[in-house]
């Protein structure tokens, strides 16, 4: 049996003036989300909605992981109020690193890893980027080299260096997330790195660091003499 309408709670218990007057930080992350869903359903309340979301999925990781298809067949959501939750979402992740700018260098892996978490920390599959540097470590850009399974044969030179040329990088620092949570690398991530530290040596793009981003961690293969 679903709950009341939020018309028909008290104004002070609707969380719409709850946020008005006490802030975002006050209120729950079921009323939260109802704001960001609007309305409801004939048969359920908004709040009701938000909470037969967080049910399904357990937790905000998964909710914000979780794709359009997904979150549009819980009951009463459809595709315009799960595009809502992941554009909220989304400007969550951006929030996070928006404070790097072009003209602040990378000038450590905890500065990597703090742009790079938000970014890559909750994703369910493999993401090879490279960070494109300018002569003083600022960042040009980055560029998805590949996505799935961790593979030499898919993360080849060519296509590493081909986008650092286009970009006119004068360095490169490599990332990727172990969907795992676990950021130790493989001998499959050391292998691929020695691989892209030589071929950047020919070609005069160094290879500063090799990021590896956990949940909440990263492991960066420069700290720890890899490099």
């Amino acid at each position: 049996m679903s709950g009341p309408a939020i018309k028909a709670l008290p104004v002070g218990e609707r969380p719409r003036e709850r946020l008005e007057k006490y802030g975002a930080e006050s209120l729950s992350t079921i009323e939260l989300m109802a704001i960001v869903l609007r309305t409801g359903a004939a048969d359920l309340s908004v709040l009701d909605m938000a909470k037969l979301l967080l049910a399904k999925f357990q937790t905000l990781p998964r909710l914000a992981t979780a794709s359009t298809q997904e979150l549009a067949g819980v009951r009463g959501m459809g595709k315009i109020k799960a595009i809502q939750l992941l554009a909220a979402f989304e400007l969550g992740k951006r929030l996070h690193t928006s404070y790097l700018t072009p003209d602040e260098p990378l000038s450590s892996p905890q500065e990597v890893a703090g742009f790079l978490i938000p970014r890559l920390g909750l994703l369910d599959q493999e993401h090879f980027l490279t960070l494109h540097l300018n002569t003083k470590n600022r960042l040009l850009g980055t560029e998805t080299i590949s996505i799935g399974t961790l593979d030499a044969s898919l993360v080849h030179p060519r296509e590493v260096f081909k986008a650092a040329i286009r970009q006119s990088s004068a360095a490169l620092i490599l990332a990727h997330n172990h969907p795992s949570g676990d950021p130790r690398p493989s001998r499959e991530d050391l292998n691929l790195t020695r691989r892209l530290k030589e071929s950047g040596e020919l070609l005069g793009i160094p290879i500063l660091d090799h990021v590896i981003i956990g949940a909440r961690n990263y492991y960066s293969l420069k700290e720890e003499g890899f490099l």
